[in-house]
């Protein structure tokens, strides 16, 4: 018997990809550590709830009445007891050991919110890009945190301390989908809080074809505009304006989204928060290094949000 790993809570999110998430929950039962699982059924019309149920009679079902998107993760961190939680996706799963390892590190290194999992893309495991970019953060690494010292996270691989999570609130509800890691990230940095990448602590991605590419790039758009106006200092919020404008130019998709940004900068700018001068001034050096040095757009890199949704 696999002994209980009582420090981690594991929280999924899914929605309408019943045989995605199914699989998933059985990668789950096969690792080591016998954490309990949290399923948050974001408002499924395709019978998951049911099927996890007959399947899976152990997993707590969080069940959601509509669609909230990563504001969902919310409902899953409130219902559990455990001081740290590893999110996953319904196409996601932890690699054996890495619950463990990943609680270690945070056991050992109180002023870390967040470890961020390289994440390894299907049967070939191909290392995801922004895996990639994660491990190249010119960010100074003081810490004695293993890894990369990062200003980001991928919100379906990572572990994070319950009580951060809950004191930042977690995923803000008008984001939805689409860089939503990119304000929770901004929010722990100013609050003092560290993140790291840690490559050691492995998360395996098989990525769904049930996937809206074009709405999830349009919310990215509108998503990136208001993080900029909510937090940014007004020359740098001004400037990353500028370069969503230039993007949206030649794309439809992405001008939907900036029209979608202008349409709530109200609320944006109603609830403006800027961030301490220690956190733009990493904000700038990030957004330099790989402007210079990687070619993906700096956002990206920062939000560690991989291109495919």
């Amino acid at each position: 018997m696999p002994l209980p790993e009582t420090r981690v809570s594991v929280v999924i999110l899914t929605y309408n990809r019943k045989s995605e998430v199914l699989q998933a929950l059985a990668k789950a039962h096969e690792l080591s550590e016998a954490a309990p699982v949290y399923l948050v059924d974001n408002g499924s019309r395709d019978g998951t709830a049911d099927a996890v149920r007959t399947r899976f009679p152990r997993v707590h079902i969080v069940r959601l009445a509509q669609n909230l998107g990563a504001a969902g993760r919310n409902y899953g961190v409130q219902s559990v007891s455990t001081p740290y939680v590893a999110f996953a996706d319904d196409d996601t799963w932890w690699a054996p050991g890495a619950l463990g390892r990943a609680a270690d590190i945070l056991d050992a290194h109180p002023r870390l919110a967040v470890l961020t999992a390289k994440v390894l893309v299907g049967a070939r495991e191909r290392e995801d890009d922004a895996s990639k970019r994660m491990a190249a953060s010119p960010l100074r690494n003081d810490s004695g945190v293993p890894g990369a010292n990062v200003l980001g996270l991928m919100a379906g691989a990572c572990m994070m301390r319950r009580d951060a999570f809950l004191a930042m609130g977690g995923y803000e509800p008008r984001f939805f989908f689409g860089g939503e890691e990119s304000l929770l990230a901004l929010d722990l940095m100013s609050a003092g809080w560290l993140m790291a990448y840690v490559p050691d602590v492995v998360v395996h991605h098989h990525p769904s074809p049930v996937r809206d590419v074009p709405a999830r790039r349009r919310m990215r758009h509108r998503n990136a505009l208001w993080c900029a106006w909510l937090r940014r200092p007004l020359r740098s919020a001004l400037k990353e304006t500028r370069r969503l404008v230039r993007e949206a130019r030649t794309d439809r998709g992405l001008a939907l989204g900036l029209v979608d940004g202008v349409w709530g900068l109200a609320w944006a700018l109603a609830h403006r928060r800027v961030v301490p001068a220690r956190v733009e001034e990493a904000l700038q050096r990030l957004e330099a290094f790989y402007a210079g040095n990687w070619a993906a757009r700096s956002l990206d890199t920062l939000d560690a949000c991989r291109q495919q949704p």
